[in-house]
């Protein structure tokens, strides 16, 4: 239990410093949570002492020999040598880590997705943990209503805010790593579909309410067919993955406004990753208010499913009908009349 509670501080200090407003933003900057390091680099030299906590996503941090941390460090998609002492846990995400023969780590090593390697004489005092399963205990039903009892319009009893939260975390660390595993192998499909995203939104929402609205009709003849069940669920596998390419389309240009909001420039499958991930984590915590947070997850589903169902999941650009140009002054003549 005690593992478990670290790894999950080490996510929710990741989100919580991945959420400021204005500087906090900026490449190394300081505030109360210690050093975020975006796509940059950060060496704590040899005698230094940093006496906060330190994040890093897609950068490079140098621990020197005799610096220490006197916190926990999390590296989210970057890379760490570590040749000094921390007093606390670290943590990597989809990560690299290199523990020198002089290093000292006095809490938890927990590597996810990511890899470690340490030099002889290097220590860790604390548990060595490897991929290990995050377990997340779903709330319980609400209990039903009785007959003739009123139907209160808000259930609260059912509501469990921390386990929504923590449910939301896990989809947007989830989404953003499949971000950047698409954006290395389907690149110039993504683009398309962003680029339909942002210069037609409303035809794209258009696009996607309406397959929404034809698929289940489609489904039901399919299963009542009893022969077309396999392509029904072979429809609904392409539905979800509409879903989900169309989602990493908008964390792309989600990526590429963060960072030309902040002046940086950040490899492409970085950028892909981040901003799906903020996108996703964002979303997510407006759909967790009752009764109208889903308003802006459906409108987004609509958007990213429409932005596939036009490209045919990114395979072509969609270019939309433009009307042909009446006869008129400038143009061909008009036929004589008899």
């Amino acid at each position: 239990m005690k593992r478990m509670t670290r790894i999950f501080s080490a996510l929710a200090l990741l989100t919580l410093l991945l959420i400021p407003a204005g500087p906090a933003f900026a490449l190394g900057a300081n505030h109360d949570g210690g050093p975020v390091i975006f796509g940059g680099a950060y060496t704590l030299q040899s005698g230094e002492t940093l006496n906060s906590d330190l994040v890093v996503f897609g950068g490079s941090v140098s621990i020197e020999a005799d610096a220490l941390v006197k916190g926990s460090i999390v590296i989210f998609g970057g890379n760490l040598t570590l040749d000094g002492s921390m007093e606390g846990d670290l943590v990597i995400f989809g990560g690299a880590g290199s523990l020198g023969p002089k290093s000292v780590v006095e809490g938890d090593l927990v590597t996810i997705g990511g890899s470690i390697s340490r030099a002889e004489g290097s220590v860790v005092k604390g548990r060595i943990q490897n991929d290990p399963a995050i377990q997340i205990t779903a709330p319980e039903l609400p209990n039903l209503p009785q007959p003739g009892a009123p139907t209160p319009l808000v259930d609260v009893e059912g509501f469990n805010p921390v386990a929504d939260a923590l449910q939301t975390m896990v989809m947007a660390l989830a989404m953003g790593g499949l971000a950047m595993l698409l954006s290395l192998f389907l690149q110039p499909q993504m683009e398309r579909m962003t680029q339909v995203i942002t210069s037609q939104p409303v035809v794209s929402g258009g696009a996607g309410l309406l397959t929404l609205v034809v698929a289940p009709f489609a489904l039901l003849l399919m299963v009542v067919t009893v022969v077309l069940i396999p392509v029904a669920a072979l429809a609904l596998v392409l539905l979800a993955a509409a879903w989900v390419f169309g989602m990493i389309a908008l964390g792309m240009e989600a990526g590429e406004r963060f960072t030309r909001a902040i002046n940086q420039t950040w490899a492409p499958v970085l950028t892909a990753g981040f901003g799906t991930f903020l996108l996703t984590l964002v979303i997510g915590g407006i759909g967790l208010v009752p009764c109208f947070g889903w308003m802006l997850e459906f409108v987004v589903a609509l958007v990213a499913i429409g932005a596939a169902v036009l490209t045919v999941f990114g395979s072509r650009a969609y270019l939309p009908a433009t009307p042909s140009p009446a006869a008129g002054p400038g143009n061909e003549p008009l036929p004589p009349t008899s």
